[in-house]
């Protein structure tokens, strides 16, 4: 299927690692030019050159600790004066924080600025842009919120698809959509550490109709259809990938 993203622009967070990164390639590969931020160098670099090699569509690369204060308006500044215009924004820089039931305040405080301030700032920086040309796209990475313990990442993700949900509501008159993403348990950094190998196949077994953790390639997958044209009538949704793990009707 065509998605028909050829010549459309985005920037996408998180962009170095896992499900971010899976975003890019594939974004790439539908012709789309990314502008492509996260705090690591290194690894920028590296999937400037992996995505160049494979679609001849270099990405622009921007390391940036998305959790400095300043980092929306540097981001978008960058953005937009390498792309000209933004058709898309992907939110997806995020980081599992688990607490305990008390405890300090600066896991909170540091999690909740990662996961839902910097991410609404950002895309506040971009939304007068969209408006002006009556466009635009915001696809925001979520997390599932069936836990059993706290972590300040599924609390400020949480208020991520509340807000977005609301946005969605006011910004359909320009023709700009808003969706969220939810992954249920994706192969990534942020999630190997939770399990081992024996553990993984333990609970996917019992909890994951489909039998096994998800890949960061299935996130990418749902994430382009999900910003190209053909989701036209798709604002206002919480889409899940999760092999069906979630357990809540809503």
């Amino acid at each position: 299927m065509d998605l028909q993203l050829k010549g459309r622009t985005a920037v996408v967070t998180g962009a170095s690692q896992g499900i971010g990164r899976a975003i890019v390639k594939e974004l790439a590969r539908e012709g789309v030019r990314v502008f492509a931020t996260a705090r690591n160098e290194e690894l920028l670099q590296c999937l400037r050159e992996e995505v160049a090699a494979e679609t001849a569509i270099e990405p622009i690369v921007f390391a940036q600790d998305f959790t400095t204060p300043d980092a929306p308006q540097r981001i978008a500044r960058a953005a937009l004066a390498a792309l000209g215009d933004v058709d898309i924004l992907i939110n997806n820089a995020g980081q599992s924080r688990p607490v305990d039931i008390t405890g300090p305040e600066q896991p909170w405080d540091d999690s909740m600025a990662l996961d839902f301030d910097r991410p609404r700032q950002l895309t506040q920086e971009f939304l007068p842009h969209m408006v002006d040309r009556r466009q635009g796209v915001i696809l925001n990475l979520t997390s599932t919120y069936e836990l059993r313990s706290i972590n300040v990442s599924a609390v400020a993700k949480a208020s991520m698809a509340v807000w977005s949900k609301q946005l969605a509501g006011q910004v359909g008159k320009y023709n700009i959509r808003v969706n969220t993403l939810q992954p249920g348990l994706i192969d990534t950094a942020n999630i190997r550490p939770y399990f081992s190998a024996e553990e993984r196949k333990a609970f996917a077994s019992q909890e994951i109709p489909l039998g096994d953790f998800g890949e960061p390639q299935d996130m990418a997958d749902m994430a382009v259809f999900l910003v190209s044209p053909r989701a036209r009538y798709v604002t206002g949704s919480a889409v899940v990938v999760d092999g069906g793990m979630r357990h809540y009707p809503f």
